[in-house]
């Protein structure tokens, strides 16, 4: 039997797909505008439960991971629906995991792929997803499962209760390529701004107990965002009774376009018109 191959290129070189090719198409895939990172991942909301409030995101900044990190945000923003029989998942060739990964950048052929199953390794083994083989093809399905480290089922984060409440992170995190410009401290700030109210405070000092690491890690992320123009940082000075000078200052923290809220909502608007 005789096969024939169609070039749709029209005869020109026909271009394999790159890794921000597979991100966007992962990203437009999910009909979303913004990826829900839930809060329980970045803090734990039950303040009685223990001494601190460290939740599983503090273990990527304590090990500087960020690799699994910015893989686990991934599939946050990919993933949009459980209404299917592998729940909360997505399935795919490793091959192009590995692109949505981005460790092609550093690697090719089978180190590539290596490297993407060690990352998912570290997920597996913090009980953030599940991992299995899918079909004849074997392709690798991936499963979300609850984002407090817990390994129960993923649900999907409404924002009734302070358990499912989650931030919104604008997909130009990816797209203008910030994942990958910005260190591990200044993503995990990012995070945490996100996550604390609009025009925040944020004694650095009681970082290790409220989120899980230093204030030197907190301080060199907050100011490499406020260098990248991300955030902008007021700092007040107040009258205070028992200091040296009479005086102290404390810093105001606010995030910027393209994280700030009126940019995601505008986001968002313009997305939702675009789909009808």
């Amino acid at each position: 039997m005789t096969q024939h191959r169609s070039d749709l290129s029209g005869g020109s070189e026909v271009r394999a797909a790159t890794a921000a090719d597979t991100r966007a198409y992962l990203i437009e895939r999910s009909g979303r505008s913004f990826a829900p990172i839930p809060k329980v991942f970045i803090q734990n909301p039950d303040s009685r439960a223990a001494p601190d409030r460290g939740a599983p995101l503090a273990d990527f900044v304590r090990r500087g991971d960020k690799r699994a990190l910015l893989a686990l945000m991934m599939l946050y923003t990919i993933i949009s629906s459980g209404d299917h029989e592998d729940g909360w998942s997505s399935t795919l060739p490793l091959q192009a995991w590995a692109r949505a990964l981005d460790t092609v950048a550093t690697a090719t052929g089978s180190s590539a792929t290596s490297a993407a199953t060690k990352i998912f390794t570290r997920l597996v083994q913090r009980d953030l997803i599940e991992r299995r083989r899918t079909g004849r093809e074997r392709k690798i399905t991936i499963t979300l499962l609850s984002p407090d480290g817990s390994g129960a089922p993923y649900t999907r984060p409404t924002g009734k209760t302070k358990d499912d409440r989650f931030i919104r992170l604008n997909h130009q995190f990816w797209t203008q390529d910030w994942a990958h410009t910005l260190s591990l401290p200044a993503i995990a700030m990012l995070l945490v701004a996100l996550h604390e109210k609009p025009g925040f405070f944020l004694p650095t000092e009681h970082m290790p107990k409220w989120y899980g690491w230093s204030a030197d890690t907190a301080e060199r992320g907050l100011r490499e965002l406020n260098e990248r123009g991300l955030i902008h940082i007021d700092k007040q000075i107040y009258t205070d009774p028992i200091s040296p000078s009479g005086l102290s200052s404390k810093n105001q923290y606010t995030v910027l376009a393209p994280f700030d809220v009126v940019s995601v909502n505008k986001n968002a608007a313009a997305h939702s018109k675009a789909r009808q």
